[in-house]
This record gives C-alpha cells, sequence and structure tokens, in this order.
C-alpha cells in the first residue's frame, strides 16, 4: 500500500490504534504501524472526534496521541461527513450507540483518505460492514475506502511486491 516518495498514502488511524499501542495482543503491530508514520511511509490524518475519544483515555494514550498530532494533518467534522454518517446509520451499518464509528468511517472518506485503520472489529474492520461503508460512499459520490487493521498495512522487509 505504498505510496510515491513525495506523496505518502494518508491514512486515518482510529482511537482503537493509538490505545493499541500499549495493548498486549495488538501493541507490536501498532508501534510498527506508527513506525512507518515516522518513517514518512504514510500521512497520518487526525480530527476533532479523535482527539476528543482521547481525552478519556490513559494518560500514556494520550501522550502517544500527542507525540504524533504535531506532524498529522488536522480535518474538520465536515457536513459531509455527518451527513455521511447519517447514511451509514440509516443503512443500518451500525446503530446509533455506536455513532462515533460510524463517524470516523465518514471522516476518513470525506476528507479523501485512502485508508481508515482500526482495531475496531465489530463496527468498523468487518467483512460484512466493509462493502456496505463503500456501497454508502459510492452511492453519494465518494470513492471507496480501504478499511484495514495495523498489520494489514505494515509493510514487511521481507514481503514481495
Amino acid at each position: 500500500m505504498t505510496a510515491t516518495a513525495t506523496q505518502p498514502i494518508r491514512v486515518y488511524a482510529d482511537t482503537s490504534v493509538y490505545g493499541g499501542v500499549f495493548d498486549d495482543d495488538f501493541g507490536t503491530s501498532s508501534r510498527a504501524f506508527f513506525e512507518q508514520i515516522e518513517a514518512g511511509c504514510y500521512r497520518l490524518v487526525t480530527s476533532p472526534l479523535l482527539r476528543e475519544e482521547l481525552l478519556g483515555a490513559p494518560a500514556r494514550v494520550r501522550e502517544w496521541y500527542e507525540r504524533f498530532a504535531p506532524g498529522s494533518e488536522q480535518v474538520v467534522v465536515s457536513e459531509a461527513a455527518v451527513l455521511l454518517q447519517q447514511a451509514y446509520l440509516s443503512a443500518g451499518i451500525v446503530g446509533r450507540l455506536w455513532e462515533a464509528d460510524a463517524l470516523h468511517v465518514a471522516i476518513a472518506t470525506t476528507s479523501g483518505c485512502r485508508v481508515i485503520v482500526s482495531w475496531n472489529f465489530k463496527h468498523i474492520v468487518s467483512f460484512q460492514k466493509i462493502p456496505l461503508y463503500n456501497g454508502v460512499n459510492l452511492t453519494r459520490g465518494f470513492g471507496a475506502i480501504a478499511i484495514h487493521s495495523p498489520p494489514e498495512v505494515v509493510e514487511y522487509e521481507d514481503q514481495d511486491i
């Protein structure tokens, strides 16, 4: 999933990826993802929703976010993102209880990210939900967005291209 050296792929990482850095099961892949951000393989995109959700996170998770915030691209929660979120909810992709998850996908989509990275296997990185998100995206005039977990986007030196 690499881009050219001059234009790295814009990637939106949701809250779970930041918290995943300190998780026994997800830490290795989450840290490898952020190492590739530092190496310039990807352009990290963040949003006010991400910042807001991290307010209640443990200090070390907030500090991890702050480490990457200066080099990230901050996007807004646009009207287009809110309308797309509502379209996801109307389509029944997720229920109102998980509207923030739908908003993460909508923000990533409307801000032109090629990928959203998440550990949320129930509401975002779901075999059943990914085509539904992209179906709504296409009917609303947006392109499809790749939705993956961190190990799926981390590039390993021994990979054949």
